[in-house]
């Protein structure tokens, strides 16, 4: 899978992208980074990125033309790699707060797709023309950060796993939190004793069958208490309803 980034800060992304499960990912070749700075497609020779806003207010904004025709360079990049005939459809996403909460199963319908082009939003906002060029729009939370390199970096770390041949164990990403759109159950390794605190005795029991049990009674128990809101989204069994009502106290 191959991720286009738009920035006005390339070496953002030198040192994560060489880092842990992705960077290993992209030594691999099962994910392909590029990396394109914004100023190289400004139309002036000063290669302007930013300008104030029409009637007046602070800070500057992301200018329309260098964002679009780094785009459409991309995008005409990749029509003559593939071919007219055989091109599928490259998204175009923009990270910012204005977008819609990056989530599990966003990144997971991301993931289908060849190939994503980010545009990381920076100053004030962006020019609202970039819009139209646009896809879909992302935010990884309910605050402000100084740009978007860290939702993209967020991105394709979240998407990234679930390309295979990216995590080691092909079914990593289906238990992780929110998979089955509750919370994951406590894990625990060796020493089975640490300062008085023990790993409960059914994790060492062998009985597989109970494990699964005590591990989706404790993913529904922590779920209830943490993010109740995701439990009217989660696939919800007759046994499990009678978890919730257990742990309700019902």
């Amino acid at each position: 899978m191959r991720f286009d980034i738009l920035t006005l800060f390339p070496r953002f992304f030198d040192s994560p992208l060489t880092q842990s499960i992705i960077g290993r990912a992209i030594k691999k070749g099962v994910i392909d980074v590029r990396v394109h700075n914004i100023r190289d497609y400004a139309a002036d020779k000063h290669r302007t990125t930013d300008d104030a806003p029409y009637g007046g207010g602070c800070g500057m904004i992301l200018k329309v033309t260098p964002v679009v025709r780094a785009i459409e360079s991309i995008k005409g990049e990749l029509r003559q790699k593939k071919g007219k005939k055989g091109e599928n459809f490259t998204p175009v996403v923009l990270a910012t707060p204005q977008g819609a909460p990056l989530n599990h199963k966003m990144a997971q319908e991301l993931s289908r797709f060849e190939r994503i082009i980010i545009v990381c939003g920076r100053y004030e906002g962006v020019d609202e023309r970039i819009r139209a060029h646009v896809d879909r729009e992302i935010s990884i939370g309910d605050y402000i950060v100084t740009g978007g390199e860290i939702p993209a970096l967020a991105l394709i770390d979240c998407v990234g796993r679930f390309i295979p041949g990216v995590l080691g164990d092909i079914d990593s990403s289906m238990t992780e939190s929110f998979a089955a759109g509750l919370l994951e159950y406590p894990q625990y390794t060796r020493p089975r004793v640490f300062r008085e605190m023990r790993v409960p005795d059914v994790l060492l029991s062998g009985n597989h069958l109970e494990i699964e049990r005590w591990r989706r009674k404790e993913s529904i128990g922590r779920t209830l208490e943490r993010r109740p809101d995701l439990l009217k989204m989660a696939d919800i069994t007759d046994e499990d309803k009678k978890i919730i009502k257990e742990l309700k106290g019902g």
